[in-house]
């Protein structure tokens, strides 16, 4: 597969790609990088790519001829056909879908906005799709660029030593990917899940599936749609549920705080007996009144008594 880069700083994404996956897919023939400056083609003794915006504002537009020379050609370069990508905040949402879609084309151009951005009209004449990692700005488009670049690459044939890496990673099913232990098997911040170390294929994949929808239940909700899951995933993240809740009763008692997970507990004699709440030491004030006193029986002193009596008591 083919990236053309397109950028005022095309070697800040080549330096990129140089390393990690990326840089191993390139050994490998896999994929290959290609840096564009549109500075190179722009006109006059400053090489301007940028001006003002029509209309006033802030900031500075890059300039319609500079880059569509440039890209003319970055298309002359390979016979491939190229789809044609900016990346921009006001594009689609990146996500493993696109990048799988993105993936089964055999060449991509990444253009990369500086400043207050690319000329609306190239943009409506050259541009196949625009794309966004996230709702925020960053100073260009070459952070988004290699951030496309990398999660593409891993998806090419040959880019991993182990393409099953890429088949269980976060997103890929629509879930949070689960967590991983590696050694050694008993630690001071704890110890591996008995059932990784069981030989068992069947039980870790089923775990691993629990983990996977109890992650995304607990961290990212809005990626689970629970109407389309299994029965069997069902019960899996219910079981998952009941453990967490068990967990943190269990961390309730231990710390002697409250969990979040489910409401404070009455003491289990009044809670049996029918007797109002009482206030405990570092509980805060008693939501009742205090009982009435019981007849015959004497009041214990006040701290004032008790203080008044010892200043009478001779020495």
């Amino acid at each position: 597969m083919r990236f053309d880069i397109i950028s005022l700083f095309p070697e800040f994404v080549a330096q990129c790609a140089a390393f990690g996956v990326v840089g191993r897919a390139g050994e490998r023939g896999v994929l290959s990088v290609h840096g564009w400056n549109p500075r190179d083609y722009a006109e006059g003794n400053y090489r301007r790519v940028d001006d003002r915006p029509f209309g006033g504002g802030p900031g500075m537009v890059m300039m319609i001829e500079p880059l569509r020379a440039c890209l003319a050609d970055v298309r002359a370069a390979d016979p491939s056909p190229a789809r044609v990508v900016y990346m921009s905040p006001q594009g689609a949402p990146l996500t493993q879908a696109k990048v799988r879609e993105l993936a089964a084309h055999p060449r991509l151009v990444l253009l990369c906005g500086r400043y207050e951005g690319v000329d609306e009209r190239f943009l409506q004449a050259e541009v196949d799709e625009e794309i966004s990692i996230g709702d925020y700005v960053l100073s260009g488009g070459e952070l988004a660029a290699a951030v496309v670049l990398d999660a593409v690459a891993r998806l090419q044939e040959g880019a991993l030593n182990d393409a099953e890496s890429a088949v269980q990673d976060s997103f890929e099913d629509g879930l949070l990917d689960c967590p991983h232990y590696t050694r050694p098997v008993e630690h001071a911040l704890g110890n591996v899940p008995p059932v990784l170390l069981s030989g068992n294929h069947a039980e870790i994949a089923k775990w691993r599936r629990q983990q996977s929808l109890g992650r995304t239940w607990l961290r990212r909700p809005d990626l689970l749609d629970e109407s389309a899951l299994s029965k069997a995933d069902r019960r899996l993240l219910e079981g998952f549920r009941a453990a967490q809740a068990v967990e943190a009763v269990s961390v309730s008692n231990e710390t002697g705080s409250v969990s979040r997970a489910s409401p404070p507990a009455s003491d289990p004699v009044e809670a049996a007996s029918g007797a109002e709440p009482i206030a405990r030491p570092g509980s805060g004030p008693a939501t009742s009144a205090p009982a009435a006193p019981t007849p015959g029986v004497p009041e214990p002193p006040s701290a004032g008594q008790r203080l008044a009596a010892k200043r009478k008591t001779p020495l």
